[in-house]
């Protein structure tokens, strides 16, 4: 039988942060809400709240997220924390420093059961999804790190699949946008074609930007890579994809890990450009980055660039991502995998990977 989760800080809404706070006068409430969403500040730093009713928070609405490691990288511009939560479930959040801003990377689900096996987290399999609070609080707590770099973008790229988990992502979505201020064109929800979600995103209310993690131009090849495909596949994701951009104005973003001797030929390009032609969509292209359990590497940075010169010729646009954090375990799952191999003696297992072309390319 699971643990039911608890009510958390910033699980509360403002009519239940009211019934926290009765008995207190009516502002209390817009007072704790603001030092919590524009000043950043936890209730025991609120010194203009009465110290009885910051312990009664503290004890009725604790913090979800219990800190287990945070690592640094980038000379201090990457940040990764790996956090525990009351059922001893990890996640991960990272966030990305730069001269006036900052991006946070959260994490909407502990573990994924999408399965795909050259991503950590994946590897690892399904625990459960997180609360709304759960997400909104790895926003907050990385803000707090960001000092005074505001953290003008929040991507839903961590472990998990957000649209699997679609009413608290939408939920914290909301609280993002209209408690922590951010645009709808800076929150970013990722999906590896959960068509569904992508339906119901698109009869939402706020134009978020949708990315979708492809990988694969062809069902044989998708099939293999991002298992979910075998019940959504690439034509009517594609539809999918129209019709959000369609209905929501706003651009869509393919995602592609590119793997070497797996989806960097010169035929896949030629697939993805299609696809990108097809439904609209803007390329990002980043390498694999490797993960302990998968036998294949990520696409060397000469082939990188070329198969983004093959997908502008064909009428595609496409940007090559800069990957921070590679010395620390800044892929998806990564820190969480190497603690809980650690804590089974350090046996992990590798999965299968796809199959490299026999012929090799000379680089």
């Amino acid at each position: 039988m699971k643990t039911p989760s608890p009510t958390t800080l910033y699980d509360l809404d403002r009519d239940q942060f009211a019934d926290l706070c009765a008995g207190e006068p009516k502002y209390r409430v817009d007072q704790i809400w603001q030092g919590l969403y524009d000043g950043l500040k936890l209730p025991d730093q609120m010194s203009n709240v009465p110290k009885a009713l910051r312990a009664r928070i503290a004890e009725e609405a604790p913090l979800a997220l219990t800190q287990v490691e945070v690592q640094h990288a980038d000379k201090g511009q990457t940040l990764k924390w790996l956090w525990k939560a009351h059922d001893g479930h990890q996640i991960e959040t990272v966030l990305m420093l730069y001269p006036d801003r900052a991006t946070v990377c959260v994490s909407s689900q502990a573990g994924c059961a999408m399965a795909c096996g050259f991503c950590a987290t994946g590897q690892a399999g399904f625990d459960r999804h997180l609360t709304t609070g759960e997400i909104v609080e790895q926003v907050v707590r990385a803000a707090q790190a960001a000092g005074d770099r505001r953290v003008s973008n929040v991507v839903f790229m961590g472990m998990g699949e957000p649209l699997a988990n679609f009413d608290n992502t939408w939920n914290a979505v909301e609280r993002l946008h209209g408690d922590l201020g951010l645009s709808a064109r800076s929150i970013t929800v990722s999906t590896v074609g959960v068509i569904p979600g992508i339906k119901k995103l698109t009869a939402a209310s706020l134009p978020v930007t949708l990315a979708v993690s492809f990988h694969a131009g062809n069902d044989r090849l998708r099939d293999e890579l991002v298992p979910i495909n075998k019940r959504y596949p690439i034509d009517a994701l594609c539809e999918a994809m129209i019709g959000y951009r369609e209905q929501s104005g706003r651009r869509v973003s393919i995602e592609w890990a590119l793997i070497d001797g797996v989806n960097d030929s010169d035929q896949d390009a030629t697939e993805l450009a299609r696809i990108a032609r097809r439904t609209r969509s803007h390329i990002n292209l980043i390498p694999l980055n490797p993960t302990p359990g998968y036998p294949v590497v990520g696409s060397t940075p000469k082939r990188l660039y070329e198969f983004r010169d093959l997908l502008e010729a064909d009428g595609a646009t496409a940007t090559v991502r800069r990957t921070r954090g590679l010395e620390i375990d800044a892929a998806c799952g990564q820190l969480a995998a190497r603690h809980n191999a650690a804590a089974t003696n350090g046996t992990e297992q590798a999965v299968a990977g796809p199959k490299r072309r026999a012929v090799e390319r000379e680089d």
